[in-house]
Order: structure tokens, then sequence, then C-alpha cells
């Protein structure tokens, strides 16, 4: 046990190395199964290829950006002094800032290449059974998971067993330094993960759009069908998007949520522990990194006997196992690592108030998913009422959708809102931030369950542009409906997260900068707030704008081959699938520049200008307005898909049933496409934005502080002013 305790920081990296093990093997498990027929691997390659060529262009605008955020992080951190107040940074905070930037591509990376060979040996092990295809579809996903999970938990403990030693020689102010460089790190993931998820988004959209719009609507041929010009785009798409981005995207949230626990717990006192002080700093990367061990054992439990077996139920077994373990091993921890009292900013707790706290953060995260699983499934009461209303036609179906998406904001926020205030309850601001912890430890089961839905989509199209039989495409469906419910809960719990990990960082900054309180009767702060709760919507427009700009390209492109290309209704011809890759390439890399910028300038901006309280009310007001956009876009979105999908099995409205093709099913593809950006592009991106701002607005912190003695200066002015208003009270009296 001595051992163990001296060596625990050392352990933390090795548990990410471990991840990433099992993430190599089954890896190359994915790659040994069968890929199917000549035609079915010229389909995948070709998905492939479009996916490939997207991120290599996307790497080439975002290497630019590395570069030059990078060279203006290296000057910040060699200035060590401000209106008196020192600064513990350094220069090395820009090397950090791009190892964080190329995990999180890499972790990108990992996740589409995997996906883009897990489809077409799902498609193929579609062809002999249910189970077959589910464990094929879910090992990719699983591949995914650990990949993010192991990446970040050895990128965080690695470099931070690195800036230890580097800056052994500051003393006093060592592990304050290694955090401010270590904020670098973060940094560089989440502005990775905001222009892959915005990027992706676009693409996958703006493919999905014009081939639904033209395809289904115009041609009258199915989703997927291999004479549609924009089926291999949409394909791609579901990659780079729900795949890349969506990688990119945890990877960032798993790091920040690590990141603003061991900022604040840097501030706790706690010498009577047997880790010299550091157990609440390395408590969170110890648990999220238990996490992982955790959800590889999940992942055994995810199997199912025969066609007939639920496949929800499946997943949702190796989601709870994961989750229970997590809690039960946090508790033993937690008892082993803190001294039984510890103290931040005056508010006194326990450990085994700590441990309550985690125990908030998996409650939060899983009534999070149920909520959204029931907003967004099939079968359920909100999807049903879609389905029924799309029987009077288009409008009242996009009527309903935006309906069901604004009730679905809740229960989330009320639980959300509970969340936070028990947390709090338990254990002040450090418990806000370990319960976000506890709800990312299982990261990588949650990313598993997210990733296997794009994986069986794209496996679905393949089955149905190599015409294989019913039985195939109904094997794919099935696991495709149950994907679309996944990645709508992995949203759900990933703005859940988002919204603890920003109050974390939140509370991070406000002590960094130096001011005590946010007081929104100043003019300032007031229009600060205002300004962020704006800032999501803007945001938003942007992003669906885009889509709809590609999209228009995408459709005229779509017209003009079957117009011009004689022989592709009748298969006698193949459309010319790569010009309608270039066009979703081109729109989204041009387009998601804006949405970008908005994120990383606006902080900066109004914190160099106004000051840090300003920026406060800014930051708390895109955080409530972002967690309500996310929450809606992305429920509302998935609602609308899922009633599109009920019509392939066929439903009762009414009395009368209806089948693809017929009048409430044109309504309910209208709908869908209207939900397309809401969420897959705009709806996941409200996370990433509002942590963004925050780890922003955290690394220009001791820049634009408050110093002491301003502060003092301030103090002394309201003295003086009350003391004049008493003198002038008196002799009016």
């Amino acid at each position: 046990m001595d051992f163990l305790q001296n060596n625990l920081i050392y352990v933390i990296p090795l548990l990410g190395i471990l991840g990433i093990l099992v993430m190599a093997v089954k890896s190359a498990w994915i790659n040994k199964q069968p890929a199917g027929d000549a035609n079915m691997q010229e389909l995948a390659g070709h998905i492939a290829d479009g996916a490939m060529a997207f991120l290599k262009a996307e790497w080439k605008v975002l290497s630019i950006f590395v570069l030059f955020a990078g060279a203006i992080l290296a000057y910040s951190g060699s200035i060590h002094e401000i209106n008196g107040r020192a600064i513990h940074s350094s220069w090395i905070i820009c090397i950090s800032f791009v190892i964080g930037a190329v995990f999180s591509a890499l972790a990108g990376y990992i996740g589409m290449n995997v996906a883009t060979k897990a489809n077409v040996r799902t498609t193929q092990a579609a062809r002999t059974s249910l189970k077959q295809a589910l464990k094929v579809s879910f090992t990719g996903g699983t591949v995914m998971g650990l990949g993010v999970a192991g990446l970040a938990i050895f990128g965080l403990g690695g470099l931070f067993i690195v800036f230890l030693s580097i800056f052994a020689d500051l003393g006093t102010h060592t592990i304050a330094t290694s955090i401010e460089v270590l904020t670098g790190f973060s940094l560089g993931a989440e502005s990775i993960a905001l222009f892959a998820r915005v990027g992706g988004g676009i693409y996958t959209k703006a493919a999905d759009v014009g081939a639904d719009l033209v395809g289904k609507v115009e041609a009258g041929i199915p989703e997927d069908d291999v004479r549609n010009p924009a089926t291999i785009a949409d394909n791609v798409g579901d990659n780079v998007g729900d795949v890349a981005g969506m990688g990119a995207d945890l990877f960032g949230s798993y790091v920040a949520t690590i990141l603003a626990t061991m900022v604040l717990g840097q501030e706790i006192d706690a010498s009577g522990d047997k880790f010299g002080g550091m157990s609440p700093i390395l408590l969170p990367m110890l648990i999220c990194g238990l996490g992982i061990l955790f959800s590889i054992i999940g992942t055994w439990f995810v199997t199912i006997k025969d066609e007939k077996s639920n496949v929800q139920n499946a997943l949702n077994l190796g989601n709870w196992s994961s989750i229970i373990i997590t809690a039960i091993v946090s508790f033993f921890v937690v008892k082993w690592m803190l001294p039984d009292t510890l103290v931040l900013r005056g508010y006194e707790f326990t450990s085994m108030n700590v441990f309550y706290a985690i125990m908030v953060g998996l409650i939060v995260g899983t009534i999070m998913s149920i909520v959204t699983e029931y907003y967004t499934a099939m079968g359920k009461g909100p999807v049903n009422s879609i389905i029924q209303q799309s029987s009077t036609g288009h409008a009242t179906n996009i009527i309903s959708g935006l309906s069901v998406g604004m009730k679905s904001t809740v229960i989330p926020i009320l639980v959300l809102a509970g969340g936070i205030m028990a947390s709090y309850y338990f254990a002040g601001l450090y418990g806000v931030a370990i319960a976000a912890a506890g709800m990312m430890a299982t990261t990588a089961m949650q990313l598993a369950i997210d990733a296997f839905g794009p994986i069986a989509d794209n496996a679905g199209g393949i089955a149905e542009m190599s015409q294989l039989p019913p039985e195939v495409r109904e094997r794919t469906d099935n696991l495709d409906a149950v994907g679309n419910t996944t990645a709508a809960t992995g949203k759900g719990f990933a703005i859940a997260s988002a919204a603890l990990t920003s109050l974390a960082l939140f509370a991070a900054f406000v002590g960094i900068a130096g001011i005590t309180a946010i007081d929104i009767y100043k003019a300032p702060v007031l229009a600060g707030l205002f300004v962020g709760g704006m800032i999501p919507f803007v945001f938003s427009a942007l992003c669906i704008q885009a889509v709809g700009k590609a999209a228009m390209d995408m459709v005229q492109e779509v017209r003009r081959q079957f117009r011009e290309i004689p022989g592709i209704m009748e298969y006698k011809a193949k459309p010319e699938y790569e010009k309608c890759v270039a066009i979703s390439t081109k729109a989204s890399i041009r387009e998601m520049m804006m949405p970008g910028a908005i994120a990383l300038i606006s902080p900066i901006i109004v914190g160099f200008v106004f000051g840090p309280e300003v920026l406060g009310g800014l930051l708390a007001g895109v955080t409530v307005s972002g967690v309500l956009m996310g929450i809606f876009q992305s429920n509302a979105g998935g609602a609308w898909d899922n009633a599109k999908k009920s019509f392939e099995k066929g439903v009762e409205i009414n009395g009368e049933m209806y089948f693809k093709k017929s009048e409430p099913h044109k309504a309910s593809v209208t709908g869908d496409t209207v939900g397309d950006p809401f969420k897959d592009t705009s709806g996941p991106s409200m996370n990433i934005l509002i942590k963004l701002m925050s780890i922003v607005s955290l690394v220009i912190a001791p820049y634009i502080a408050e110093s002491t003695v301003n502060t003092a200066q301030k103090q002394d002015k309201i003295i003086k002013m009350e003391v004049q208003k008493t003198v002038k009270i008196e002799k009016v009296k």
C-alpha cells in the first residue's frame, strides 16, 4: 500500500495506456472480420476516402490556427507580473496547447478510422445474424471510446508529471504553475473539438439534407440508394460529424472536467493526507482513469441471444454495470485518498461528502440519459405525438417537433439545478466539479454506445447501396433505430457534463481573477449577461445557415447529375460521388470559421476591455442560454428523426396504417430535414461553446485579474463614500 501511495501519480497515465492497449486489440479484431464482396468494399472505400479527404482539409486549416494561437500563448506565458500581481505561468503553455490540439485531432481520427472499417464489416455480419452485427458495430464504438478516454488520461497524467518536474525549483508555486500550464492542454483540446464538431456537423447535414430533398422527396428513391449522387457524401458525413466530431467533443469535455476539478483542488489544504497534500488534485484523474477499466468491464455485458432480443436493453446493461462499479469503487478510493476534513474558500466538508457529490454526478448523468431517451425513442409519447400530427401536414409536424424539444428542457434543467445545489451542499465548489468528474468517469462506455450508432447507420447505407436481401437491411435498421436514441442520450449526457464543468471552470476563473462576487446590479455586468445569453443564438444561427447554404449547393448538384447523366436511374451509369463530397468538404471548412471565432474572441475582448466581473456576467449568460439551446435542439432533432423512421415499420394514425411514401411520411421527412442541423450541428456544439469560452476566460484570468492594490483602493473609495453620505445625512438632520 505504501508503494501505491508513493507512486500513485505514475499509476494514472498507466491507466490511460491500458485503455489505449485494449483499444488496439479491439481494432485489430475489427480488421480481421470479413468485409463482404468487392462491390461492398468499393462503396466502403469511397466513404473512407471521402472522410480522410475532409480530415486532411480540416487539419490544414486548423494547423495554421494552432501555430498562431500557440505563438500568442508562448508570449503571454513569458509575462510574470501585471499591476503588481504575480502570474504563475510559462511559455511552455504553448507546447501544452499544441499537444492538446494534436491529441484531440488524434482522438477524432482514431474513431473515424475504425468506423470506416467497421461499417462494411457490420453489413457483412448482418448477413449472418443481428447478434454478430451488434458485436462488430459496438466493438467499433468501443475502440472510439477507449481511444478518447485513454489519450485524455495519458495526456493529462503524463504532462502533469512532466510539468511538476520542470517547475520543481519554484517551491510553493510548483503546483500552481504546473496546473496553469496544463490549462493549455484543455484549451487546445476544446479548440479543435469546436471546429471538428461544427465543421463535421455542417458536412454531414449538408449532405444529408441534399440527399433527402432530391432523392427521397423529388425522385422517390430510398434514402441510401446507390443512384443518389449525395449518398456517399451522406455516409461520409456520419463519420466526420457523428464519429470524429463527437470523439473530439467528448475528449475536450473529459479533459476540461478533470482540469476544472484540479484547479479547485489546488486551493484545498489537504496537508493531512498521504500524498503530500495533492489528493484533491489527483482524485479526479484517478477516478476517471479507473472509469476506463470499469468501462472495459461494462462492454462485456453488451450482447444479445437472438434476432428477437432487445438491443437497447443490452446497451443499457453495459452502461449501468460500468456506472454501478464506478460508484462502488469511488467510495473506497475517496476514503483512502482524502483526509477526513477539507476546506475550500471557507466551506468545510468531509471526505464522505466528496463521495456523495460523486454519486450526485452519476445520478444526474443517468437521469439525463433516461429523460433524453424518453423524449427521442420510438414508441414513446413525444415521438408518437409528432407521428400523429404528421397526418395533417408538414406544418403541424414542425410545430409538434418544436414543442417536444422545448418541453424536453424542463426535467433536465430541474435535474441539473438539483444536482448543482446538492453537490455544492455536500462539498462546496469542489463538490460541483467532482460531480462532473464522476459523471464523466464512464466516458469510454458512453462514447462506445454513442459511436456504435453512426457505424450501424453506415452499415445500413452500404446494405441499401449493395442491394442486399431485405433481412440484412432489417437488422441494420434495428441497430440504426437504437443508434438514433443512443446518439440523443449521448448528447444529453454531454450537455449535462458541460453545464457542471462550466460552473466549475467559472468558479476557478473567479478565484484566479481575484473577484469576490459578480454584481448584476451593475449596468456593465447586466449588459454582459444579456450579450452572453445572445451568443448561443447567433452561434446556432450561423451553424444552421451554413447547413442551408451547403445543402442548396448539394441539391443543385444532385439535380444536375440526374438531369445531365443519362442512365443513372436505370443503374446504367454511376453518379459522380466525388463532386458531392467536394461540395460538403469546401462548405464545412469555409463556414466553420465564424462560429469558432465568436467562441474564442468574445471572452478575450470582453475580459480585456471591460474587466473580469463583466466577463463573469458574459459567461453566466452563455452557460444558461447554451445549455437550454443544446437540450432543446438535440432532443427536437432526435424526436423528428425517430418519428420519420417509425413509418418504415408502419404506424397507426386514427385507426389507419401508414407506411413509407405516404403523405404523413413525407411530412415526417420534412421534419427530419429541419431537425438534422438541430441535432447534429448546432445542438451538440453548444456544450463545446460554453466550455471553450470558460477555458479561454480561465487562461486569460491572471492577465485581467483585479490586483490587490486596485481592490483595496476600490474598498477605500466605497468606505469614504459611505462616510461622506453619513456626514451629509447628519448635517441634514
